[in-house]
């Protein structure tokens, strides 16, 4: 039997990290041997910043000095993962150890000075007339390679600063990351979590993973009414200092947004790549206009499970007893075995992901909470999760395996300067590679009750990654509002916002619970990354649109589907998102395809309820 095997996650205490098995952790030396190497490593991208000052003044010089500068800049960002995700994934994987703590603070004052050596550059290129520049990309195949980095450049000219203005806002790059950093700080390393008895008898500490999981499987409804309250009371006692971080997100968002000349702070987070703000007021919109199919499931789950109140804690239960543990070391094999449709090839990189140590599987005392793929430049992605055995731990597992297959291959197939995909297209892969696994699921069903489980879990999956993501983004925009309009924001007044989402989305299908209000709080995007969760919508969309071809009978169209995805996970960052999703047969310009999303819905409602009779 291999090390590990038999390893039961749930069972007592939080293992410290040194009690989980080593097979279910990542192998950071993929990426620095040891802290010598880091700390040469640090050395030489600080030497590498420093030398990036002698460009300055020197890109009107012609083709070669500003391709040698552009080089330059790229030598320096490729080692900047290296020193970054060393230090930040050994923070995740505890965050309590200050010194390596230390570390990362390190590299994020660095990665501040980084901001400032380069601050020059972009107001000293758009000063070269862009024709100039244009004749040098056509004589310069060198240069040639940095063509879309320099026409985005001049796409975004009107929001750059002079060389002062630019230097002035690097100079927040000190502070900006301060409230999500406190936010962390709040919410892992020195959050005190609750510790509940449950009916059985059985005491429970209520970590981020095991609260989760307590609310998919637990089926007594009192139990998930005390881990719910208990949980979020944890936010609710913090309110006005999870109010005033959130202000400080805002504030800085209005201020850049201001600075660069932006008209609101939705066109300052999407104008770079392209995105008319129109996609996300259309997708709130459509939205709300189809959630009854939303509200109809709701209703369904009430009845089926026979309560006279149904909840928000109630929305994660199955509906059917169905009680089936998803061990990790089972799992692998179906994961590999769903990507079947995708080729080989990609089959034989999820293998290598498994094999290769790049997962960090278990939830240990410290861990960062949650589940997401580094896409370390010069190694291999890596994957943190908390795996509980649940059916969402497997779907989880999928999801972050589709982001690291999307930065393997971008990272094949580009260059540096396009490696790095943008978040507009990146859940794309992620989500349809919980599509592949649920149509493989799906097919090895062997009872009722667990094509209803597996049903349930699509729904879900709509009802999670697409409404409750656009009702997030329905969230922010009307809290970076607040701060546009110059209204206050305090802990009641986005409790208020957020209740009012609640009645809009689920209407009557849901009975209030006041302690939902305080639920913006624990929502780490909000915090961290502004104007991102929309995008698990669009995304979600744009693989409803990409499987309905994949799911064909027509060979010749389901390996031309295939060939455009993996040409669009190969592009990486070389154009922009739309124009790649559009190229690979998806476009999201078109409200229909969001309305696609809500008429996909409707009828896995009706295929439930057939089932549930």
């Amino acid at each position: 039997m291999s090390e590990g095997v038999g390893y039961r996650p749930l069972s007592g205490e939080l293992p410290e990290r040194a009690g989980v098995p080593e097979r279910y952790t990542w192998d950071l030396t993929d990426i620095c041997q040891s802290w010598e190497e880091w700390t040469a490593s640090y050395q030489a991208l600080e030497a590498g910043i420093d030398r990036l000052a002698a460009f300055q003044g020197t890109l009107g010089g012609g083709p070669d000095r500003l391709l040698a500068a552009l080089a330059a800049q790229d030598e320096v960002e490729a080692l900047m993962y290296k020193v970054w995700y060393f230090a930040s994934l050994l923070h995740d994987q505890d965050q309590r150890d200050n010194a390596i703590s230390a570390r990362r603070q390190q590299v994020q004052i660095l990665f501040a000075r980084h901001a400032q050596a380069v601050s020059w550059f972009s107001p000293e290129l758009l000063a070269i007339p862009q024709a100039t520049v244009r004749a040098w990309l056509d004589a310069s195949a060198g240069l040639g390679l940095y063509r879309f980095a320099i026409e985005s450049l001049f796409h975004s000219q009107e929001h750059v600063l002079d060389e002062h203005g630019e230097r002035l806002l690097s100079f927040s790059g000190r502070f900006s990351g301060t409230p999500h950093e406190a936010y962390a700080s709040l919410t892992t390393a020195d959050a005190k979590f609750p510790t509940l008895t449950l009916a059985s008898g059985e005491s429970l500490t209520l970590s981020y993973g095991r609260y989760r999981a307590l609310l998919e499987t637990n089926r007594h409804q009192p139990d998930r009414a005390a881990a719910y309250r208990a949980f979020h009371g944890m936010f609710a006692a913090s309110a006005n200092t999870f109010a005033a971080l959130y202000n400080g997100v805002l504030q800085r968002d209005w201020f850049h947004a201001r600075a660069r000349g932006y008209a609101s702070t939705l066109e300052s987070a999407l104008h770079g790549n392209n995105i008319p703000t129109s996609v996300v007021t259309t997708l709130i919109d459509e939205a709300k206009a189809g959630a009854a199919p939303l509200r109809r499931y709701h209703q369904l789950r009430k009845r089926a499970l026979g309560l006279s109140e149904y909840k928000l804690f109630d929305t994660a239960v199955p509906l059917v007893e169905h009680d089936v543990r998803y061990p990790y070391d089972a799992v692998q094999d179906w994961v590999v075995a769903s990507t079947a449709p995708l080729g080989p090839d990609y089959q034989q990189m999820v293998r290598e992901a498994f094999a290769g140590r790049w997962i960090d599987v278990f939830e240990n005392a410290g861990k960062r909470s949650g589940a997401y793929s580094a896409p370390v430049y010069g190694s291999h992605p890596y994957m943190l999760l908390n795996y509980n055995e649940t059916l969402d731990a497997v779907f989880t597992l999928a999801h972050e395996m589709g982001h690291s297959m999307h930065t393997v291959l971008a990272h094949q197939a580009q260059p540096f300067r396009y490696a790095a995909y943008e978040i507009f297209v990146a859940e794309v892969p992620s989500t349809l590679n919980e599509a592949l696994f649920l149509d493989f699921m799906l097919g090895r069903a062997a009872s009722r009750e667990e094509r209803i489980v597996l049903l349930q879990h699509a729904i879900d999956s709509i009802a999670g990654t697409f409404f409750t993501q656009v009702l997030f983004a329905d969230f922010e925009l009307q809290a970076h509002r607040l701060v546009e309009q110059d209204e206050p924001v305090t802990a009641d007044v986005l409790n208020g916002i957020y209740a009012g989402l609640l009645r809009e989305y689920y209407g009557t299908a849901l009975d209030e619970e006041e302690l939902s209000q305080v639920t913006w709080a624990r929502i780490p995007h909000f915090f961290s990354t502004p104007y991102y969760v929309y995008q698990y919508s669009t995304c979600f969309a744009s693989t409803a649109r990409l499987m309905q071809d994949l799911r064909s009978k027509d060979v010749r169209l389901t390996a031309d589907v295939v060939g455009r995805y993996l040409d669009l996970l190969k592009a990486g960052g070389s154009d922009y998102p739309i124009t790649l999703l559009q190229r690979a047969g998806v476009d999201l310009t078109q409200p229909d395809t969001v309305r696609a999303v809500s008429r996909e819905l409707d009828g896995l409602v009706a295929q439930l309820e057939a089932e549930l009779g």
